[in-house]
């Protein structure tokens, strides 16, 4: 069948890991990697004829002008410059940007580049990187002003809280809920192994080494253990060169190299994590992956790369796809084994699964990405067999839609109160406090923190606890 002028396509992809430290700076990374990808296009002259240029944000270091020096040093001049916000589910977005413009004729060539070397700057108190920014800008994060006055918004704490109020949401105790963890984890690892030049933990484990803890693999926040935790500490750059398939046509770019967008899915949940009906599964995940798949029923999908930053992400998204049980989620090895470098894991995601499906041609992938405190769900569907031209990206739907019923948070609440969810955070001397979220009797929530940490193997989902207020809307709770 003949192909849409615009239907997009990736056209080159390149990721790299450095395991020597200390690694380039992340400029340096973003340069290599678009080179890279256009390499991979076979078309190493694509880059001078960039019109998009979308940098993953970068933590490791902070640049004046992150997409004007990066274009400066491609010897491109694309007028669609975007230098993102943070969150797991921000390559997959810019990328289906790229491509919703595409569709509508806007443009035909656009690359999504991202790095960092957070290993290495964690070696180095102060490098002496390249045009750092005149002053400082304020880290581009929004926290609840009720989550953070009870000090919920580690990402570790808040999808276990997820984690925990699914499994009650279930019936499960507390050794079922790690026994199904460590099967839906232990699989990853054996991924990341097999792909010893890219993961930064390349070592297959036992369910059992993943959830049972030790020296050498503390407790976090239950039921999370370290093995079971996003690693952010890496040195990883990757790229994704996009273009329509007129562009490739022009560009030289063979058949074998294109993989096509099938299609796309966003959608986000209220911010607030207490605010949501149902902590146990995400409506808004259920809505973009949906979306993505369209008529392709998820059995024919033969390659996922679910994000997995931490077990919830997984079984959020396993639970809203249907998933049978030993599919495999992940063409890379996931957050925790193949390394999550702060926001650009997705792009990593997206240039193995282009890997995948050349390697497997008319075969379809889909790669999911989440932000935030599983707030912001992006999905996108891929194959070597050509689609239609994707003219729009879903727009998420918002807290305050008629659909979208929300629970009121309450501050200030004092009484009994019913708790919903619990997670206990530990250091490396043991617990140290728990967090809750209750249900009040007059049908709002709250957050709180447990005066003392529950003895291991207490189970609190459910029981009764009584609320004081604090400062700012904190709260305690005491059993």
């Amino acid at each position: 069948m003949p192909v849409d002028p615009a239907a997009p396509c990736i056209i080159g992809v390149a990721r790299r890991t450095w395991r020597q430290q200390p690694a380039p700076e992340p400029l340096d990374l973003w340069e290599e990697m678009a080179r890279a990808a256009a390499d991979d296009a076979g078309a190493p002259g694509a880059l001078a004829a960039l019109e998009s240029l979308q940098v993953v944000y970068c933590q490791s270091w902070e640049y004046d002008d992150p997409c004007g020096r990066l274009a400066t040093r491609l010897g491109a001049e694309p007028s669609h410059r975007v230098y993102s916000g943070i969150g797991g589910s921000v390559p997959v977005r810019l990328v289906g940007d790229a491509a919703a413009a595409m569709g509508r004729g806007e443009l035909d060539l656009a690359l999504v580049v991202g790095g960092e070397s957070l290993a290495t700057r964690r070696h180095l108190a102060e490098p002496a990187w390249s045009h750092p920014p005149a002053e400082p800008t304020p880290f581009p994060i929004t926290l609840d002003r009720d989550e953070a006055a009870n000090g919920i918004f580690q990402a570790y704490l808040t999808f276990a809280l997820l984690d925990t109020a699914r499994r009650a949401g279930l019936g499960q105790t507390l050794a079922e809920h790690r026994d199904e963890l460590g099967a839906l984890l232990a699989p990853l690892t054996r991924v990341a192994a097999a792909q010893p030049e890219h993961a930064w933990f390349p070592v297959a484990r036992t369910a059992e080494e993943i959830t049972t803890p030790s020296v050498d693999n503390r407790r976090v926040a239950t039921p999370y253990t370290k093995l079971m935790t996003a690693i952010m500490d890496v040195d990883m750059a990757a790229a994704v060169l996009l273009a329509t398939a007129a562009e490739a046509d022009r560009l030289g770019v063979p058949d074998d190299r294109r993989v096509y967008l099938r299609g796309l899915g966003a959608a986000d949940e209220p911010p607030a994590l207490a605010s949501r009906p149902d902590l146990g599964r995400s409506p808004a995940l259920a809505t973009a992956v949906a979306s993505a798949l369209g008529p392709t029923p998820v059995d024919d999908v033969a390659h996922l790369d679910l994000y997995s930053c931490f077990a919830s992400s997984l079984a959020f998204a396993s639970d809203a796809l249907g998933l049978a049980p030993g599919r495999s989620l992940t063409v890379t090895g996931g957050l925790p084994y193949h390394g999550g470098p702060g926001s650009n894991y997705g792009t990593h995601s997206l240039a193995a699964m282009a890997e995948t499906l050349r390697a497997d041609p008319g075969s379809t992938g889909l790669v999911t990405g989440v932000g935030m405190h599983m707030e912001h769900h992006t999905a996108s569907l891929w194959s070597t067999r050509p689609g239609d031209a994707v003219t729009s990206v879903p727009t998420p739907a918002t807290p305050a839609a008629p659909d979208r019923p929300t629970v009121p948070v309450a501050s200030g609440a004092e009484g009994p109160a019913t708790v919903v969810t619990f997670s206990t955070e530990y250091d490396r001397n043991g617990p140290t406090s728990t967090a809750l979220v209750c249900d009040l009797p007059d049908g709002s929530r709250a957050y709180a923190r447990l005066a003392e940490p529950p003895d291991e193997g207490d189970d609190l989902c459910g029981t009764t606890v009584h609320l004081t207020p604090g400062r700012r809307g904190s709260h305690t709770a005491a059993r």
